[in-house]
């Protein structure tokens, strides 16, 4: 449906996560990958989406100066916000330990930006879901983290894994966003570009 609708255009997705990448495709999207190696660094005083937003916009400039007249590309950043400060991906096994345990018995946010480029124009959406944890053992983080290795995830998890299924006692906001895009703004977001 919608891949009829976009057919002037050529979606350009700049993201490695095979999570995004398999929303884009479930969405019956034409679109080709695109990857560029930007040093993720935002300034110490934004907040909440204000850094996904920032870091979102900043993959999206590495593609300015090479966009074609139809080409749109789509970059996008996800954080766990929790505490008032911003939970990235893990360092390592201690640091991803930490972070599950900090999220134990409490209610985080999850915030995702996208950025949407083109030669003559730049927008920016983002979606922001409350994700509830019951209270997890040492036990059950451990095993999770030695068996998932989540150390590519914002936040130390993924809600499609294990820790998803056994730890989330509530979540108000939409699901995909939590594993990276808030797919329903996406969606409406390019249904208007056609």
């Amino acid at each position: 449906m919608l891949r009829d609708k976009l057919k002037h255009y050529k979606l350009i997705l700049a993201s490695g996560s095979p999570r995004r990448q398999q929303f884009f495709k479930d969405l019956d999207l034409d679109f080709e990958i695109r990857l560029k190696e930007v040093e993720e660094v935002y300034p110490t005083e934004l907040k909440r989406e204000e850094i996904t937003n920032y870091l979102a916009l900043l993959k999206s400039d590495a593609f300015k100066e090479s966009l074609q007249e139809n080409e749109i590309v789509i970059t996008s950043d996800t954080i766990v916000w929790h505490n008032n400060k911003a939970l990235g991906k893990p360092k390592d096994r201690e640091d991803a330990v930490a972070i599950l345990q900090s999220l134990s018995n409490a209610t985080h946010e999850v915030v995702t930006s996208v950025c949407f480029k083109s030669k003559y124009k730049t927008d920016v959406l983002f979606g922001v879901t409350a994700v509830t944890f019951h209270t997890l053992s040492d036990e059950a983080i451990h095993y999770y983290v030695d068996k998932y290795q989540p150390f590519d995830k914002a936040g130390a998890y993924g809600i499609q894994e294990w820790i998803g299924f056994i730890g989330v006692a509530k979540i108000e906001g939409s699901y995909p966003n939590v594993m990276g895009l808030p797919v329903d703004k996406v969606y409406e977001y390019l249904s208007n570009l056609a």
